[in-house]
């Protein structure tokens, strides 16, 4: 039952994505600024890692794709709350676990089409790397946006309107953006930064994906970075799945 549930519920909001275009495309587009306007200000110089200026800003382009658009996902359950659709699936047999995973796949899913997009904008632009890495940096923005989209709808769920979900995500993300050396490697950062950069979880998943995007796999940092990654997504599993419940949705 839950995974026929799931399934329903994905497919219902799959169509839903498909019938907006805008919304597909849309939130390639920040990154894809950064890219164009931003990325060639690097070229050459000196960053702290291996590895190109494209090697070192790509992924921190995909992450930042993911955190700002799964943050926001919130915004759908607010409007079914509004508009009473949460009420009326209150009162079916669907389990509320499957209403969670609905939605965060479907989140998954669009992102990691809008991941594709990034980087094939990348490759014109002159990124590099190995097969091997980009494929691995796309399993990292599904954890990512899985995991984010979840605690957005556990937001949006105890805060009454979009008024106030919109500034509670952005302060929220933009310090976690800042923080994590998703534009720049924080090795540039003086040491106090650095060291309070150690304590954003999105810092791990960023050095893993650069690390990958020079062919680096079995390494110490790819490791904390997976291991941070399934971790944000267990929790973030388990408490959108109680706070579904405790909603009755």
């Amino acid at each position: 039952m839950l995974l026929h549930d799931t399934a329903v519920l994905f497919g219902r909001y799959a169509r839903q994505t498909l019938r907006s275009p805008f919304q597909i495309f849309f939130g390639t587009l920040m990154p894809l600024l950064y890219l164009f306007f931003f990325g060639p200000l690097l070229t050459g110089l000196p960053l702290g890692r291996e590895g190109d200026s494209w090697q070192v800003l790509v992924p921190g382009l995909l992450l930042q794709l993911g955190l700002f658009g799964a943050s926001f996902a919130g915004f759908a359950v607010i409007m079914e709350k509004n508009w009473g659709v949460l009420e009326r699936l209150q009162v079916t047999p669907v389990s509320r676990l499957a209403l969670l995973l609905g939605r965060v796949l479907r989140d998954a899913a669009l992102f990691v089409f809008q991941a594709v997009l990034l980087v094939l904008a990348a490759l014109a632009m002159g990124l590099r790397a190995p097969l091997a890495g980009i494929l691995i940096g796309f399993g990292f923005v599904a954890l990512l946006t899985f995991s984010l989209a979840a605690l957005s709808y556990v937001l949006a769920l105890r805060l009454p309107s979009p008024q106030e979900f919109g500034p509670a995500v952005n302060t929220l993300a933009m310090p976690s953006m800042l923080l994590s050396g998703l534009m720049l490697p924080m090795a540039l950062a003086p040491g106090w930064l650095d060291v309070l950069s150690r304590f954003m979880p999105f810092r791990y998943l960023v050095d893993a994906v650069r690390d990958a995007y020079v062919g680096h796999y079995a390494t110490p940092t790819m490791f904390y970075g997976v291991l941070v990654a399934l971790g944000l997504t267990a929790l973030a599993v388990t408490v959108g799945t109680r706070t579904f419940r405790r909603a009755g949705a």
